[in-house]
């Protein structure tokens, strides 16, 4: 076995032997189930601010696509961060091979066809994202379901490069300036639970903010994530059930244990 993925032989059931901190009670996804979910008066509605956000790189990491913040200002506080301010460090996405697999987190069991995740780190308590990955609090993920619908045009500008990079290890620098804001729902209802990244190390440092209100991306589009590879252009295709396509790059729900899942209602109220 060579590192971690998502084929059988080195998929999320192994990566605890790798990597330890992935058995722990703090994991993630989870299946959010609505009914066990209380609404916090206390939440706020979560305030992002992006301006001139460009992309010094576009990558095919093996494991996603993942666009790296190169410049820009941005801004991430209210809801369950307190007075803490997080800015962004990079997005990419999980997905299945078909409409009916590929988010991470699940909702009363049901899955949908791709996850946006917006990757932040708190400014207020670390110098570095590096640091901050590793600390508890010291990153927040917004969580974006995506559906199949309409034709997304933000989503367009990573689409549009990703036959570039179809390979592992090729990367790409965007020229547009790219607007994260697009990327949420209009309803900002969402949940929060404290929880970890999705992938290995896994560490226990994440606020998740899961946005109820999913986002529409065409079936064009989807099919651009899945034409991508996991392997590098020198290397043989790997011989597993993934036979090198890069899909179904999500980890399944763990265990909720002694974790509470917050909800805050939007009811379209000026704030």
């Amino acid at each position: 076995m060579f590192g971690w993925g998502y084929a059988k032989a080195n998929g999320p059931e192994v990566w605890p032997t790798l990597f330890p901190v992935a058995a722990g009670q703090k994991q993630s996804p989870i299946d959010i189930k609505k009914t066990g979910c209380n609404t916090d008066a206390a939440l706020t509605k979560v305030r992002v601010s992006y301006s001139d956000i460009r992309i010094s790189e576009l990558s095919n990491s093996g494991y996603s696509w993942k666009a790296q913040v190169g410049s820009g200002t941005s801004s991430l506080r209210g809801g369950p961060l307190g007075d803490d301010e997080y800015v962004l460090e990079q997005f990419h996405s999980h997905w299945g091979k078909t409409n009916d697999t590929g988010s991470e987190h699940t909702v009363d069991g049901t899955r949908y066809a791709a996850e946006l995740h917006l990757v932040h780190w708190n400014k207020s308590k670390f110098p570095s994202f590096a640091q901050a990955a590793a600390a508890e609090g010291g990153l927040a993920v917004l969580g974006i379901f995506l559906t199949v619908g309409a034709h997304h045009e933000e989503m367009a500008k990573v689409c549009n490069l990703l036959p570039f990079i179809s390979h592992k290890g090729q990367a790409i620098t965007m020229t547009d300036v790219v607007h994260p804001e697009a990327f949420l729902p209009k309803n900002g209802t969402y949940w929060t639970y404290g929880g970890s990244l999705t992938t290995p190390p896994c560490y226990e440092s994440v606020t998740w903010i899961v946005f109820e209100q999913p986002i529409q991306v065409s079936e064009a589009q989807l099919q651009a994530f899945r034409s991508m590879k996991s392997f590098h252009p020198c290397e043989s295709c790997p011989q597993d059930e993934l036979a090198g396509e890069l899909v179904e790059n999500y980890r399944p729900p763990c265990p909720l244990c002694d974790r509470e899942v917050r909800k805050f209602n939007d009811k379209g109220e000026e704030e």
